[in-house]
């Protein structure tokens, strides 16, 4: 897989994929708001250079996903994939307009710039260059909506790809890793629990089912759960921590003192290794409801009960140290290792369609999600350049060796 640019125009400069940072920035894709503005900018800078588009929607059309590839149109290659919605900066203390990217220091502050529209400015800062050059391997943008509230838009995305477009070979997701090559992810499931007893007085406590008792039992079975994880898993994993552990976050219920309350509301969930099943992690807890919990409940009044309702679910990112993103990264790098981390992304969907992935991009997820997120200059520009470097391997390579 020898890398040669002599048939390549020279790459764009880094400073333009920091000029694209900043106009990418401007537009703010809170996961609340609608990214059409957005994906209508992208769109036309694709458009300018001859490169199509297509869109897939949420049900009301106020929020899109856009694929582009760029290259021969008839085979899988490589996705670049990122999300292009940004948490809110609601009640956060900044030093500066968060949509208003501000250079201090050698570092680019605003929403957005670590997580992650750095790496999308870095791809479409090279688009033209890709565009020019005869790729023998085609380069895929993927860019997605909703990823902050549960990866929702790159479903469409990826199910549109299964149904119409050749198969990657390969998927990288720029979320922040400093620039290194994260092979696996934890998945997670989040859940609302209400507990619905019956109300009366507290003085006659056997003539009422008590939601916040109930609701403290399965806290204490939750972790239970927990401890027993840790105390299975290897702790040389690559995970941190090494363990499924359990999210409990939220708890509400009951009036006063005397009354015996009906309605305990709680939210949990929890975020697991690749090897622990999902499906098994969360049928131990309804099974602990329906015959440990309920039972007693409907004892006392049969319309008690324990409502559980599935909230989200991500699969974790299995790493595969043999698969084609790694090969293709650990060649293009020169990267000898890959990580593990327990925030989860886009890629295990990727994986679970048969698209192998890796996770690589620049910033620090430490300053993701933060008042005054930042992603250094430096940063952009190794992304930059390794973009560079992969538009030179796909004009020059038949597949991934």
């Amino acid at each position: 897989m020898e890398v040669v640019d002599s048939v390549l125009k020279p790459a764009p400069a880094a400073n333009d994929s920091i000029k694209m940072l900043e106009k990418l920035i401007a537009f703010d894709t809170t996961s609340r708001n609608s990214n059409l503005e957005l994906i209508e900018f992208v769109r036309g800078l694709l458009d300018q250079i001859g490169v199509e588009s297509r869109l897939t929607f949420d049900p009301n059309k106020t929020k899109a996903n856009l694929w582009a590839t760029i290259g021969p149109q008839d085979r899988g290659g490589v996705v670049l994939s990122g999300h292009t919605d940004v948490v809110p900066v609601d009640g956060q203390n900044w030093t500066s307009d968060p949509f208003a990217m501000e250079t201090r220091g050698g570092l680019l502050f605003g929403r957005g710039t670590a997580d992650m529209k750095g790496f999308i400015a870095c791809a479409l800062a090279n688009a033209a260059r890709m565009q020019a050059a005869d790729l023998k391997v085609p380069i895929h943008f993927a860019f997605s909506y909703d990823e902050e509230v549960g990866c929702t838009g790159v479903k469409g995305l990826i199910r549109d790809m299964r149904e119409n477009l050749p198969t990657p070979l390969a998927v990288i997701v720029g979320e922040p890793t400093s620039m290194q090559i994260i092979g696996g992810h934890k998945g997670g499931r989040s859940f609302d629990v209400e507990i619905h007893g019956t109300d009366g007085h507290s003085s006659l406590p056997d003539l009422g089912v008590n939601s916040i008792m109930y609701a403290a039992r399965l806290v204490t079975f939750l972790k239970a759960m927990q401890d027993r994880f840790k105390a299975d898993s290897d702790p040389e994993n690559g995970f941190v921590p090494y363990y499924t552990t359990i999210d409990l976050g939220r708890i509400e219920g009951g009036t006063a003192h005397n009354i015996i309350p009906a309605l305990t509301k709680l939210g949990w969930g929890f975020r697991n290794i690749p090897l622990d099943d999902q499906q098994a992690v969360e049928n131990e807890v309804r099974s602990f409801i329906s015959t440990e919990l309920e039972p007693e409940m409907k004892a006392v009044n049969d319309n008690a009960r324990i409502d559980m309702i599935s909230r989200f679910q991500l699969p974790a990112l299995m790493p595969d140290e043999s698969s084609a993103a790694e090969t293709l990264l650990r060649h293009l790098t020169g990267l000898n290792q890959s990580g593990r981390v327990s925030y989860g992304t886009e890629a295990s969907h990727f994986q679970t369609a048969g698209v192998p992935g890796v996770i690589f991009g620049p910033g620090s997820i430490e300053q993701a999600h933060l008042p005054d997120e930042y992603v250094a200059a430096s940063q952009i520009e190794a992304c930059h350049d390794f973009i560079a470097k992969l538009t030179t391997w796909a004009a020059n390579n038949e597949a991934i060796e």
